[in-house]
Protein backbone atom coordinates (compact mmCIF):
# COMPACT_ATOMS: atom_id res chain seq x y z
CA UNK A 1 0.00 0.00 0.00
CA UNK A 2 1.49 3.33 -1.02
CA UNK A 3 0.49 6.26 1.21
CA UNK A 4 2.27 9.61 0.75
CA UNK A 5 4.35 10.56 3.77
CA UNK A 6 4.42 7.04 5.22
CA UNK A 7 7.31 4.59 5.35
CA UNK A 8 7.50 2.03 2.56
CA UNK A 9 5.49 -1.04 3.46
CA UNK A 10 7.38 -4.30 3.09
CA UNK A 11 5.68 -7.49 2.01
CA UNK A 12 5.18 -10.11 4.69
CA UNK A 13 5.96 -13.72 3.83
CA UNK A 14 3.16 -16.23 3.62
CA UNK A 15 -0.15 -16.97 1.94
CA UNK A 16 -2.07 -13.92 3.16
CA UNK A 17 -1.58 -10.82 0.95
CA UNK A 18 -0.10 -8.51 3.60
CA UNK A 19 2.29 -5.57 3.95
CA UNK A 20 3.83 -4.19 7.14
CA UNK A 21 5.21 -0.82 8.25
CA UNK A 22 6.35 0.73 11.53
CA UNK A 23 4.89 4.22 11.95
CA UNK A 24 4.98 7.32 14.13
CA UNK A 25 1.90 8.65 15.93
CA UNK A 26 1.27 11.15 13.14
CA UNK A 27 1.68 8.45 10.50
CA UNK A 28 -0.66 6.16 12.47
CA UNK A 29 -3.43 8.74 12.07
CA UNK A 30 -2.53 9.51 8.46
CA UNK A 31 -2.57 5.82 7.52
CA UNK A 32 -6.04 5.41 9.04
CA UNK A 33 -7.33 8.49 7.24
CA UNK A 34 -5.89 7.38 3.91
CA UNK A 35 -7.40 3.90 4.22
CA UNK A 36 -10.78 5.37 5.16
CA UNK A 37 -10.77 7.81 2.25
CA UNK A 38 -9.88 5.07 -0.22
CA UNK A 39 -12.77 2.87 0.95
CA UNK A 40 -10.66 0.49 3.04
CA UNK A 41 -11.67 -1.13 6.31
CA UNK A 42 -10.22 -1.81 9.75
CA UNK A 43 -9.78 -5.56 10.17
CA UNK A 44 -8.25 -5.67 13.67
CA UNK A 45 -6.61 -3.55 16.35
CA UNK A 46 -4.56 -5.02 19.20
CA UNK A 47 -1.64 -4.27 21.49
CA UNK A 48 1.48 -6.00 22.73
CA UNK A 49 3.89 -5.68 25.63
CA UNK A 50 7.29 -5.81 23.93
CA UNK A 51 9.39 -4.58 26.84
CA UNK A 52 11.24 -7.90 26.83
CA UNK A 53 12.42 -6.95 23.33
CA UNK A 54 13.41 -3.44 24.37
CA UNK A 55 10.53 -1.75 22.57
CA UNK A 56 8.08 -0.82 25.37
CA UNK A 57 4.55 -1.36 24.00
CA UNK A 58 3.16 -1.67 20.49
CA UNK A 59 -0.31 -1.06 19.12
CA UNK A 60 -1.13 -2.64 15.78
CA UNK A 61 -3.85 -1.99 13.22
CA UNK A 62 -4.60 -4.25 10.26
CA UNK A 63 -6.47 -2.67 7.36
CA UNK A 64 -8.14 -4.22 4.34
CA UNK A 65 -7.24 -2.31 1.17
CA UNK A 66 -7.62 -2.98 -2.53
CA UNK A 67 -4.19 -4.65 -2.49
CA UNK A 68 -4.78 -6.84 0.57
CA UNK A 69 -3.82 -6.34 4.21
CA UNK A 70 -1.75 -3.42 5.46
CA UNK A 71 -0.49 -3.80 9.03
CA UNK A 72 0.94 -0.80 10.90
CA UNK A 73 2.87 -0.94 14.17
CA UNK A 74 3.10 2.08 16.47
CA UNK A 75 5.57 1.93 19.39
CA UNK A 76 4.02 3.35 22.57
CA UNK A 77 6.31 4.54 25.41
CA UNK A 78 5.87 3.10 28.89
CA UNK A 79 5.68 6.53 30.53
CA UNK A 80 2.80 7.61 28.25
CA UNK A 81 0.98 4.48 27.05
CA UNK A 82 -1.43 6.20 24.67
CA UNK A 83 -2.00 6.42 20.93
CA UNK A 84 -4.37 8.37 18.64
CA UNK A 85 -8.00 7.24 18.59
CA UNK A 86 -9.32 5.54 15.43
CA UNK A 87 -13.00 5.20 16.33
CA UNK A 88 -13.89 8.48 14.64
CA UNK A 89 -12.88 6.91 11.32
CA UNK A 90 -13.71 3.25 11.96
CA UNK A 91 -16.64 2.48 14.25
CA UNK A 92 -15.46 -1.08 15.12
CA UNK A 93 -12.24 0.38 16.58
CA UNK A 94 -14.14 1.58 19.65
CA UNK A 95 -14.53 -1.77 21.38
CA UNK A 96 -11.13 -3.02 20.22
CA UNK A 97 -9.52 0.05 21.80
CA UNK A 98 -11.47 -0.48 25.02
CA UNK A 99 -10.22 -4.09 25.11
CA UNK A 100 -6.62 -2.93 24.61
CA UNK A 101 -7.08 -0.54 27.54
CA UNK A 102 -8.45 -3.32 29.77
CA UNK A 103 -5.78 -5.85 28.83
CA UNK A 104 -2.67 -3.68 28.44
CA UNK A 105 -3.44 -0.23 29.81
CA UNK A 106 -3.00 1.34 26.36
CA UNK A 107 -5.33 4.35 26.08
CA UNK A 108 -6.81 5.68 22.84
CA UNK A 109 -6.29 9.44 23.23
CA UNK A 110 -9.38 11.37 22.23
CA UNK A 111 -11.77 8.39 22.24
CA UNK A 112 -15.35 9.23 23.20
CA UNK A 113 -16.05 5.89 24.90
CA UNK A 114 -13.46 4.73 27.45
CA UNK A 115 -15.67 2.46 29.56
CA UNK A 116 -14.22 -0.96 30.51
CA UNK A 117 -15.14 -3.69 28.06
CA UNK A 118 -13.57 -6.98 29.17
CA UNK A 119 -12.60 -6.46 32.81
CA UNK A 120 -15.83 -7.46 34.63
CA UNK A 121 -13.97 -7.30 37.98
CA UNK A 122 -11.88 -10.35 37.06
CA UNK A 123 -8.73 -8.38 37.86
CA UNK A 124 -8.10 -5.25 39.87
CA UNK A 125 -7.84 -1.65 38.80
CA UNK A 126 -4.31 -0.94 37.63
CA UNK A 127 -3.74 -4.60 36.65
CA UNK A 128 -3.39 -5.59 33.01
CA UNK A 129 -3.42 -9.29 32.09
CA UNK A 130 -1.30 -8.94 28.93
CA UNK A 131 1.54 -7.11 30.66
CA UNK A 132 4.60 -9.21 31.33
CA UNK A 133 4.51 -8.75 35.10
CA UNK A 134 0.91 -9.97 35.48
CA UNK A 135 0.69 -13.24 37.44
CA UNK A 136 -2.52 -15.06 36.42
CA UNK A 137 -2.17 -17.54 39.30
CA UNK A 138 -2.15 -14.89 42.02
CA UNK A 139 -5.23 -14.56 44.20
CA UNK A 140 -7.05 -11.31 43.56
CA UNK A 141 -10.35 -9.65 44.23
CA UNK A 142 -11.40 -7.36 41.42
CA UNK A 143 -13.54 -4.30 41.87
CA UNK A 144 -16.25 -3.03 39.60
CA UNK A 145 -19.13 -0.62 39.96
CA UNK A 146 -22.35 -0.61 37.94
CA UNK A 147 -21.78 -0.53 34.20
CA UNK A 148 -22.77 2.90 32.87
CA UNK A 149 -25.27 1.99 30.16
CA UNK A 150 -26.43 4.90 28.04
CA UNK A 151 -29.89 5.95 29.27
CA UNK A 152 -32.75 6.96 27.00
CA UNK A 153 -35.19 9.28 28.75
CA UNK A 154 -38.62 10.56 27.82
CA UNK A 155 -42.29 9.94 28.35
CA UNK A 156 -43.17 6.25 28.20
CA UNK A 157 -39.58 5.04 27.84
CA UNK A 158 -38.55 2.09 29.95
CA UNK A 159 -35.70 -0.42 29.98
CA UNK A 160 -35.75 -4.19 29.52
CA UNK A 161 -32.60 -5.97 30.69
CA UNK A 162 -31.97 -9.36 29.05
CA UNK A 163 -29.14 -11.64 30.15
CA UNK A 164 -26.32 -12.21 30.66
CA UNK A 165 -27.78 -15.67 31.41
CA UNK A 166 -30.25 -16.78 28.74
CA UNK A 167 -32.92 -19.44 28.41
CA UNK A 168 -30.80 -21.56 26.11
CA UNK A 169 -27.44 -23.27 25.79
CA UNK A 170 -25.51 -20.20 24.67
CA UNK A 171 -22.75 -18.10 26.13
CA UNK A 172 -23.60 -15.05 28.26
CA UNK A 173 -24.24 -11.57 26.93
CA UNK A 174 -26.26 -8.68 28.32
CA UNK A 175 -28.72 -6.72 26.18
CA UNK A 176 -30.26 -3.51 27.50
CA UNK A 177 -33.34 -2.43 25.51
CA UNK A 178 -34.81 1.06 25.74
CA UNK A 179 -38.40 0.81 24.49
CA UNK A 180 -41.69 2.59 24.14
CA UNK A 181 -44.37 -0.07 24.24
CA UNK A 182 -42.83 -2.87 22.21
CA UNK A 183 -40.89 -0.62 19.82
CA UNK A 184 -37.13 -0.57 20.38
CA UNK A 185 -35.57 2.89 20.54
CA UNK A 186 -32.10 1.72 21.47
CA UNK A 187 -30.19 -1.46 22.23
CA UNK A 188 -26.88 -1.57 24.05
CA UNK A 189 -24.82 -4.72 24.43
CA UNK A 190 -22.35 -5.72 27.09
CA UNK A 191 -20.23 -8.78 26.36
CA UNK A 192 -17.00 -10.25 27.71
CA UNK A 193 -18.47 -12.30 30.58
CA UNK A 194 -16.39 -15.40 29.88
CA UNK A 195 -13.04 -13.91 28.96
CA UNK A 196 -10.84 -16.94 28.34
CA UNK A 197 -7.41 -15.32 28.32
CA UNK A 198 -6.44 -16.99 25.04
CA UNK A 199 -4.16 -14.16 23.91
CA UNK A 200 -2.21 -14.53 27.17
CA UNK A 201 -2.25 -18.32 26.99
CA UNK A 202 -0.60 -18.27 23.55
CA UNK A 203 2.66 -17.30 25.27
CA UNK A 204 2.83 -20.81 26.79
CA UNK A 205 2.80 -22.48 23.35
CA UNK A 206 5.33 -22.98 20.62
CA UNK A 207 4.56 -21.56 17.20
CA UNK A 208 3.92 -25.08 15.94
CA UNK A 209 1.56 -26.08 18.78
CA UNK A 210 -0.47 -22.87 19.08
CA UNK A 211 -2.94 -23.97 16.42
CA UNK A 212 -4.80 -26.04 19.03
CA UNK A 213 -5.52 -22.94 21.08
CA UNK A 214 -6.51 -20.85 18.06
CA UNK A 215 -8.95 -23.53 16.93
CA UNK A 216 -10.83 -23.13 20.21
CA UNK A 217 -11.48 -19.39 20.03
CA UNK A 218 -14.96 -20.04 18.62
CA UNK A 219 -15.89 -23.67 18.13
CA UNK A 220 -18.23 -23.12 15.19
CA UNK A 221 -15.32 -21.55 13.25
CA UNK A 222 -12.57 -23.94 14.32
CA UNK A 223 -11.47 -24.61 10.72
CA UNK A 224 -11.29 -20.92 9.81
CA UNK A 225 -9.25 -20.15 12.93
CA UNK A 226 -7.04 -23.17 12.31
CA UNK A 227 -6.28 -22.07 8.76
CA UNK A 228 -5.70 -18.42 9.69
CA UNK A 229 -3.33 -19.49 12.47
CA UNK A 230 -1.53 -21.88 10.12
CA UNK A 231 -1.08 -19.08 7.56
CA UNK A 232 0.46 -16.84 10.21
CA UNK A 233 2.68 -19.61 11.59
CA UNK A 234 3.88 -20.61 8.12
CA UNK A 235 4.78 -16.99 7.41
CA UNK A 236 6.79 -16.89 10.65
CA UNK A 237 8.46 -20.22 9.87
CA UNK A 238 8.95 -19.48 6.14
CA UNK A 239 7.50 -22.77 4.93
CA UNK A 240 5.36 -23.61 1.89
CA UNK A 241 2.45 -26.03 2.19
CA UNK A 242 2.05 -28.88 -0.35
CA UNK A 243 -0.71 -28.39 -2.97
CA UNK A 244 -2.80 -31.33 -1.72
CA UNK A 245 -2.85 -29.83 1.78
CA UNK A 246 -4.09 -26.49 0.36
CA UNK A 247 -6.97 -28.22 -1.42
CA UNK A 248 -7.85 -30.22 1.70
CA UNK A 249 -7.89 -27.01 3.75
CA UNK A 250 -10.44 -25.53 1.34
CA UNK A 251 -12.48 -28.72 1.56
CA UNK A 252 -12.53 -28.45 5.36
CA UNK A 253 -13.47 -24.77 5.24
CA UNK A 254 -16.40 -25.38 2.88
CA UNK A 255 -17.53 -28.33 4.99
CA UNK A 256 -17.61 -26.05 8.04
CA UNK A 257 -19.59 -23.43 6.11
CA UNK A 258 -22.15 -26.06 5.02
CA UNK A 259 -22.67 -27.31 8.58
CA UNK A 260 -23.27 -23.82 9.96
CA UNK A 261 -25.59 -22.68 7.17
CA UNK A 262 -27.70 -25.82 7.56
CA UNK A 263 -28.01 -25.19 11.28
CA UNK A 264 -28.86 -21.51 10.88
CA UNK A 265 -31.48 -22.03 8.18
CA UNK A 266 -33.35 -24.42 10.44
CA UNK A 267 -33.05 -22.15 13.47
CA UNK A 268 -34.30 -19.12 11.53
CA UNK A 269 -37.37 -21.03 10.40
CA UNK A 270 -37.97 -22.13 13.96
CA UNK A 271 -37.67 -18.57 15.29
CA UNK A 272 -40.47 -17.62 12.90
CA UNK A 273 -42.69 -20.45 14.25
CA UNK A 274 -41.94 -22.91 11.43
CA UNK A 275 -40.76 -25.84 13.52
CA UNK A 276 -40.66 -28.26 10.59
CA UNK A 277 -37.67 -26.36 9.20
CA UNK A 278 -35.65 -26.92 12.36
CA UNK A 279 -36.36 -30.65 12.32
CA UNK A 280 -35.53 -30.98 8.63
CA UNK A 281 -32.33 -28.94 8.63
CA UNK A 282 -31.18 -30.52 11.89
CA UNK A 283 -31.36 -33.91 10.21
CA UNK A 284 -29.41 -32.67 7.19
CA UNK A 285 -26.80 -31.06 9.42
CA UNK A 286 -26.42 -34.24 11.46
CA UNK A 287 -25.97 -36.30 8.30
CA UNK A 288 -23.25 -33.86 7.19
CA UNK A 289 -21.44 -33.82 10.54
CA UNK A 290 -21.40 -37.61 10.69
CA UNK A 291 -19.94 -37.69 7.19
CA UNK A 292 -17.28 -35.19 8.29
CA UNK A 293 -16.47 -37.38 11.27
CA UNK A 294 -15.98 -40.39 9.00
CA UNK A 295 -13.95 -38.40 6.49
CA UNK A 296 -11.75 -36.32 8.80
CA UNK A 297 -11.95 -37.96 12.22
CA UNK A 298 -13.86 -35.15 13.95
CA UNK A 299 -17.43 -33.90 13.56
CA UNK A 300 -16.42 -30.23 13.67
CA UNK A 301 -13.03 -30.89 12.01
CA UNK A 302 -11.16 -29.45 14.99
CA UNK A 303 -7.35 -29.69 14.82
CA UNK A 304 -7.47 -30.98 11.25
CA UNK A 305 -5.54 -27.94 9.95
CA UNK A 306 -2.02 -27.65 11.39
CA UNK A 307 1.02 -25.52 10.58
CA UNK A 308 2.70 -27.13 7.61
CA UNK A 309 -0.40 -28.80 6.20
CA UNK A 310 -3.29 -30.91 7.45
CA UNK A 311 -3.69 -33.77 9.91
CA UNK A 312 -6.34 -35.63 7.86
CA UNK A 313 -6.76 -36.88 4.31
CA UNK A 314 -9.67 -38.25 2.30
CA UNK A 315 -9.45 -41.42 0.27
CA UNK A 316 -11.53 -43.63 -2.02
CA UNK A 317 -14.94 -44.49 -0.61
CA UNK A 318 -14.99 -41.57 1.82
CA UNK A 319 -14.31 -39.17 -1.00
CA UNK A 320 -17.18 -40.55 -3.07
CA UNK A 321 -19.53 -40.58 -0.07
CA UNK A 322 -18.95 -36.88 0.60
CA UNK A 323 -19.70 -35.99 -3.00
CA UNK A 324 -22.85 -38.12 -3.05
CA UNK A 325 -24.13 -36.65 0.22
CA UNK A 326 -23.46 -33.11 -0.98
CA UNK A 327 -25.72 -33.75 -3.99
CA UNK A 328 -28.49 -35.18 -1.79
CA UNK A 329 -28.32 -32.26 0.65
CA UNK A 330 -28.45 -29.77 -2.21
CA UNK A 331 -31.61 -31.37 -3.63
CA UNK A 332 -33.40 -31.23 -0.29
CA UNK A 333 -32.16 -27.73 0.54
CA UNK A 334 -33.44 -26.42 -2.79
CA UNK A 335 -36.86 -27.86 -2.00
CA UNK A 336 -36.75 -26.13 1.39
CA UNK A 337 -35.81 -22.83 -0.22
CA UNK A 338 -38.93 -23.06 -2.40
CA UNK A 339 -41.01 -23.70 0.71
CA UNK A 340 -39.43 -20.73 2.48
CA UNK A 341 -40.07 -18.45 -0.51
CA UNK A 342 -43.73 -19.49 -0.74
CA UNK A 343 -44.50 -19.52 3.00
CA UNK A 344 -46.34 -16.27 3.68
CA UNK A 345 -45.93 -16.57 7.45
CA UNK A 346 -42.14 -16.78 7.16
CA UNK A 347 -41.90 -13.97 4.66
CA UNK A 348 -44.08 -11.71 6.83
CA UNK A 349 -41.55 -12.17 9.64
CA UNK A 350 -38.42 -12.00 7.47
CA UNK A 351 -39.05 -9.11 5.07
CA UNK A 352 -37.99 -5.66 6.41
CA UNK A 353 -37.08 -7.11 9.84
CA UNK A 354 -33.71 -5.95 11.17
CA UNK A 355 -32.79 -3.99 8.07
CA UNK A 356 -29.24 -2.66 7.64
CA UNK A 357 -28.98 -0.53 4.52
CA UNK A 358 -25.86 -0.76 2.32
CA UNK A 359 -24.84 2.76 3.36
CA UNK A 360 -25.18 1.93 7.05
CA UNK A 361 -23.35 -1.38 6.57
CA UNK A 362 -20.49 0.46 4.88
CA UNK A 363 -20.33 3.13 7.59
CA UNK A 364 -20.34 0.61 10.44
CA UNK A 365 -17.90 -1.83 8.82
CA UNK A 366 -20.27 -4.81 8.54
CA UNK A 367 -18.42 -7.85 7.19
CA UNK A 368 -18.94 -11.43 6.15
CA UNK A 369 -22.28 -13.03 5.36
CA UNK A 370 -24.25 -10.24 7.03
CA UNK A 371 -22.29 -7.64 5.08
CA UNK A 372 -22.93 -9.39 1.77
CA UNK A 373 -26.67 -9.41 2.60
CA UNK A 374 -26.39 -5.60 2.87
CA UNK A 375 -24.73 -5.07 -0.47
CA UNK A 376 -21.09 -5.38 0.65
CA UNK A 377 -19.76 -7.75 -2.03
CA UNK A 378 -16.56 -8.80 -0.27
CA UNK A 379 -15.35 -12.39 0.09
CA UNK A 380 -11.66 -13.23 0.52
CA UNK A 381 -12.16 -16.47 -1.43
CA UNK A 382 -12.91 -14.35 -4.51
CA UNK A 383 -11.10 -11.08 -3.75
CA UNK A 384 -7.71 -12.60 -2.77
CA UNK A 385 -8.06 -16.26 -3.71
CA UNK A 386 -5.47 -18.60 -2.27
CA UNK A 387 -5.01 -22.01 -3.86
CA UNK A 388 -7.32 -23.72 -4.78
CA UNK A 389 -9.85 -20.86 -4.80
CA UNK A 390 -7.88 -19.22 -7.60
CA UNK A 391 -9.03 -22.12 -9.81
CA UNK A 392 -12.60 -22.53 -8.57
CA UNK A 393 -14.17 -19.17 -9.53
CA UNK A 394 -16.11 -18.65 -6.30
CA UNK A 395 -19.50 -17.02 -6.87
CA UNK A 396 -20.08 -14.31 -4.25
CA UNK A 397 -23.67 -14.19 -2.98
CA UNK A 398 -24.96 -10.67 -2.30
CA UNK A 399 -28.27 -8.92 -1.77
CA UNK A 400 -29.01 -5.21 -1.23
CA UNK A 401 -32.04 -5.44 1.09
CA UNK A 402 -30.12 -5.99 4.33
CA UNK A 403 -33.05 -7.54 6.23
CA UNK A 404 -33.59 -11.00 7.72
CA UNK A 405 -34.97 -12.19 4.37
CA UNK A 406 -31.74 -11.11 2.64
CA UNK A 407 -29.57 -12.85 5.22
CA UNK A 408 -31.62 -16.03 4.73
CA UNK A 409 -31.30 -15.75 0.96
CA UNK A 410 -27.53 -15.27 1.11
CA UNK A 411 -27.24 -18.30 3.39
CA UNK A 412 -29.06 -20.46 0.84
CA UNK A 413 -26.92 -19.22 -2.04
CA UNK A 414 -23.70 -19.72 -0.07
CA UNK A 415 -24.83 -23.20 0.95
CA UNK A 416 -25.38 -24.21 -2.68
CA UNK A 417 -22.06 -22.68 -3.71
CA UNK A 418 -20.18 -24.49 -0.94
CA UNK A 419 -21.78 -27.80 -1.92
CA UNK A 420 -20.60 -27.16 -5.49
CA UNK A 421 -17.12 -26.27 -4.25
CA UNK A 422 -16.89 -29.46 -2.20
CA UNK A 423 -17.54 -31.54 -5.30
CA UNK A 424 -15.10 -29.47 -7.38
CA UNK A 425 -12.38 -29.84 -4.74
CA UNK A 426 -12.92 -33.59 -4.47
CA UNK A 427 -12.73 -33.89 -8.27
CA UNK A 428 -9.58 -31.78 -8.58
CA UNK A 429 -7.71 -32.92 -5.47
CA UNK A 430 -4.05 -33.31 -6.47
CA UNK A 431 -1.85 -36.17 -5.30
CA UNK A 432 1.10 -35.67 -2.99
CA UNK A 433 2.08 -35.01 0.60
CA UNK A 434 -0.29 -33.35 3.05
CA UNK A 435 2.27 -31.96 5.52
CA UNK A 436 5.86 -30.69 5.66
CA UNK A 437 8.39 -30.63 8.46
CA UNK A 438 8.72 -27.33 10.31
CA UNK A 439 11.96 -25.47 11.08
CA UNK A 440 12.61 -23.42 14.21
CA UNK A 441 11.14 -19.93 14.38
CA UNK A 442 13.40 -16.90 14.16
CA UNK A 443 12.85 -14.65 17.22
CA UNK A 444 11.02 -11.50 16.19
CA UNK A 445 9.58 -13.03 13.01
CA UNK A 446 6.05 -11.75 12.35
CA UNK A 447 3.27 -13.26 10.26
CA UNK A 448 -0.45 -12.92 9.69
CA UNK A 449 -3.31 -15.11 8.48
CA UNK A 450 -6.58 -13.96 6.91
CA UNK A 451 -9.35 -16.41 6.02
CA UNK A 452 -13.00 -16.04 4.96
CA UNK A 453 -14.80 -18.14 7.55
CA UNK A 454 -18.51 -18.87 7.30
CA UNK A 455 -19.34 -15.86 9.51
CA UNK A 456 -16.74 -13.52 8.01
CA UNK A 457 -13.03 -12.73 8.04
CA UNK A 458 -10.92 -14.46 10.70
CA UNK A 459 -7.54 -12.81 11.31
CA UNK A 460 -4.52 -14.09 13.27
CA UNK A 461 -1.18 -12.38 13.91
CA UNK A 462 1.87 -14.07 15.46
CA UNK A 463 5.24 -12.76 16.64
CA UNK A 464 7.83 -15.38 17.54
CA UNK A 465 9.86 -15.23 20.73
CA UNK A 466 12.83 -17.17 21.99
CA UNK A 467 13.10 -20.97 21.98
CA UNK A 468 10.42 -21.38 19.30
CA UNK A 469 7.77 -19.94 21.58
CA UNK A 470 5.14 -17.33 20.84
CA UNK A 471 5.91 -13.84 22.11
CA UNK A 472 2.51 -12.47 21.12
CA UNK A 473 -0.41 -13.85 19.14
CA UNK A 474 -3.75 -12.23 18.51
CA UNK A 475 -6.84 -13.95 17.12
CA UNK A 476 -9.65 -11.75 15.79
CA UNK A 477 -13.25 -12.75 15.13
CA UNK A 478 -15.52 -10.93 12.63
CA UNK A 479 -18.09 -10.59 15.41
CA UNK A 480 -16.02 -7.66 16.72
CA UNK A 481 -17.18 -5.74 13.64
CA UNK A 482 -20.72 -7.04 13.52
CA UNK A 483 -22.01 -6.95 17.12
CA UNK A 484 -22.36 -3.12 17.11
CA UNK A 485 -24.42 -3.36 13.91
CA UNK A 486 -27.00 -5.55 15.66
CA UNK A 487 -27.70 -2.59 17.95
CA UNK A 488 -28.70 -0.58 14.88
CA UNK A 489 -30.56 -3.41 13.14
CA UNK A 490 -33.10 -3.74 15.97
CA UNK A 491 -33.98 -0.03 16.15
CA UNK A 492 -37.59 0.57 15.14
CA UNK A 493 -38.46 -3.13 15.36
CA UNK A 494 -40.47 -4.70 18.16
CA UNK A 495 -38.93 -6.54 21.08
CA UNK A 496 -40.32 -9.99 20.08
CA UNK A 497 -38.44 -9.77 16.79
CA UNK A 498 -35.06 -9.47 18.49
CA UNK A 499 -34.37 -13.26 18.71
CA UNK A 500 -35.05 -13.61 14.98
CA UNK A 501 -32.94 -10.59 14.02
CA UNK A 502 -30.13 -11.61 16.35
CA UNK A 503 -30.15 -15.16 14.96
CA UNK A 504 -30.03 -13.87 11.39
CA UNK A 505 -26.57 -12.46 12.22
CA UNK A 506 -25.65 -15.42 14.49
CA UNK A 507 -22.57 -13.77 15.94
CA UNK A 508 -20.09 -15.35 18.31
CA UNK A 509 -19.93 -14.46 21.99
CA UNK A 510 -16.78 -16.56 22.37
CA UNK A 511 -14.72 -15.27 19.43
CA UNK A 512 -14.41 -11.64 20.61
CA UNK A 513 -13.76 -12.82 24.20
CA UNK A 514 -10.24 -14.18 23.76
Amino acid sequence: MAIPGLPIFHRLAGEAPADFARVTAAQWTEAARAVHESGGRLVALWGADRRDAGAAFSVYAAYATAEGLSVVDLHVPEDDPSYPDLSGLFVPAGRMQRAAADLLGLAAAGAADVRPWLRHAAWGLGEYPLRREFDPSAAREGTSGPYPFVRVEGEGVHEIPVGPIHAGIIEPGHFRFSVVGEKVLRLEERLGYTHKGIDRRFQDFTVEAGHRLAARCSGDSTVAYGWAYAQAAEAVLAVVVPPRARWLRALLLEAERIANHLGDLGALGNDAAFGFALAHFSRLREDWLRACDRAFGHRLMMDRIVPGGVAADVKGDTRRALATLSEAIEREAREMRDIYDEHSGLQDRFITAGRVTPDLARALGLVGLAGRASGQARDLRADFPAEPYDRLAVKVATHPAGDVAARVRVRYEELFESLRLVRAILDGLPEGDVRVELPDARPGAFGVGWVEGWRGEVFVAIEAGEANRIRRAHAHDPSWQNWPVVEHAIMGNIVPDFPLINKSFNLSYSGPDC
